[in-house]
C-alpha cells in the first residue's frame, strides 16, 4: 500500500475554494476540518457574548467579527479561523485585505484570540501558541470544555479547564482554570467570567 501526502493549498486556493466555509482553516498548506459541533458553537457564542458585553461596558473601541481569517505573516500557506477574535477598530485601517475580505495580516489589529478545542487539539495547544505570539497577539484563551487536549496540557485527571496565555516578553505566560475557578484577564480586569458561565 503506498501513502498519498494530502494535497496541498496555497493561500490563495484557500480562500478561492474554502474562504468563506467557517468549518475549515488552512495549516501549513493542509486544509483542516475543525469539525465544529453544536456544543463548540454553544460556547463560542457564550465567549463571544460576555466578551462583547464587557468590550461594551468598558466602552472599548473593539469589535468581535461574526467570521474572520488571520493570515500570519511568517507562513506562506496558513489561514487561521478562530473561534472568538476581538480587533482593535482604530487598527483596522491599517489592514490591507480588511476591505475587501475578513482577513487579518497584522498582529496588532488582534487584541485578543478564543480557540474552543475540538479533536485536531494539538493546533490549538501548540501550534497556534506560536502562531499567535510570533504575532504578538497580547491574550490567547483556550477554552477545552470537553477535556481534549493532552495531559500535559489540562493535567490528570484530565477536567474541563480554561487556559489564558498571556503575552509577556514575546513567550505566552498559561495560567489553567477549572470549574468554579475565576478567570483572570489581563485585557479585561474587570471581567466576571467562571468556565462554568460558558458550558454548553
Amino acid at each position: 500500500m503506498t501513502y498519498t501526502p494530502p494535497k496541498l493549498l496555497t493561500f490563495e486556493q484557500f480562500i478561492a475554494e474554502h474562504g468563506d466555509n467557517a468549518r475549515y482553516e488552512l495549516i501549513d498548506g493542509e486544509l483542516r476540518d475543525m469539525e465544529p459541533t453544536g456544543p463548540h458553537e454553544e460556547v463560542s457564542g457564550n465567549i463571544a457574548g460576555r466578551v462583547y458585553a464587557e468590550i461594551f461596558r468598558s466602552n472599548l473601541n473593539w469589535l468581535i467579527p461574526k467570521t474572520c481569517l488571520i493570515k500570519p505573516p511568517a507562513a506562506e500557506a496558513t489561514a487561521l479561523r478562530p473561534d472568538v477574535i476581538v480587533l482593535d477598530k482604530e487598527k483596522l485601517k491599517q489592514e490591507p485585505l480588511w476591505e475587501k475580505e475578513p482577513i487579518i495580516c497584522r498582529g496588532d489589529t488582534i487584541k485578543l484570540v478564543a480557540e474552543v478545542v475540538s479533536t485536531n487539539w494539538q493546533d490549538d495547544y501548540a501550534r497556534k501558541v506560536e502562531e499567535y505570539s510570533l504575532l504578538e497577539i497580547p491574550e490567547y484563551w483556550i477554552i477545552d470544555f470537553r477535556s481534549l487536549g493532552g495531559l500535559q496540557f489540562i493535567g490528570k485527571p484530565k477536567q474541563p479547564t480554561f487556559t489564558v496565555c498571556q503575552l509577556v516578553d514575546g513567550i505566552y505566560q498559561q495560567q489553567k482554570y477549572r470549574l468554579g475557578d475565576v478567570i483572570s484577564s489581563y485585557l479585561f480586569p474587570n471581567l466576571q467570567l467562571k468556565l462554568d458561565d460558558i458550558m454548553p
